[in-house]
């Protein structure tokens, strides 16, 4: 196994967790996404488990690098952070389960052993949250685009002067983003895809 967390703490938990199982044993540990590859590169672990969350290079950048490069790899990703859009970028980019930090020692084990017997694995609150939102269209590229620079503040026209589009350009896509979240105005909007994970990676 190979762990990937930028907190220490979490990280000897976890390990101590994994060591605890008589089938199964750390070989590597990671402090971020660009050495999660270094290490799977040299270790070749039969499984990873890496964070979303870590400085420079993230987890899902890092599942996209090693879901590229070794096909066959199973990833398993242990965070704290739910949602649909989330989860859906992080199986497609290679991942075979997604499960939270909340979950037991023994889910996590199960979880494992599940991944290592060719099976996907998703935990149930996460599975809820997909199925909520199974009919919802996913943001656009474009429609990220705006939504990214609404989040941080800036008005219709700069973001039409940023991204070299017009403001009725800009509109529409805010109208479109509205339709698609449910959101009831533009604040609302980027707090339903913060949640969902929309502006991860």
């Amino acid at each position: 196994m190979l762990i990937a967390d930028d907190h220490p703490i979490m990280r000897d938990g976890i390990v101590a967790a994994i060591e605890s199982a008589p089938d199964m044993d750390v070989v590597g540990q990671a402090a971020d996404g660009a050495e999660a590859i270094v290490r799977y590169r040299e270790l070749r672990p039969d499984v990873a488990l890496i964070d979303l969350q870590m400085p420079g290079v993230d987890g899902l950048q890092a599942i996209s690098t090693l879901g590229g490069e070794f096909p066959d790899a199973r990833i398993i990703v242990l965070t704290s952070y739910p949602g649909d859009a989330r989860v859906k970028r992080a199986l497609t980019f290679g991942a075979n389960a997604y499960l939270l930090k909340t979950a037991t020692r023994e889910e996590i084990l199960a979880g494992i052993r599940s991944v290592m017997g060719g099976r996907r694995v998703v935990a149930a609150e996460v599975a809820g949250e997909i199925a909520t939102h199974a009919w919802s269209e996913m943001l656009s590229d474009r429609e990220l685009s705006v939504l990214r620079l609404v989040a941080t503040g800036h008005t219709n026209k700069r973001i039409a002067d940023i991204l070299c589009v017009s403001e009725d350009t800009v509109k529409a896509r805010l109208k479109n983003i509205m339709t698609k979240l449910g959101a009831l105005d533009r604040t609302h909007a980027v707090t339903l895809a913060r949640n969902r994970g929309f502006f991860d990676g």
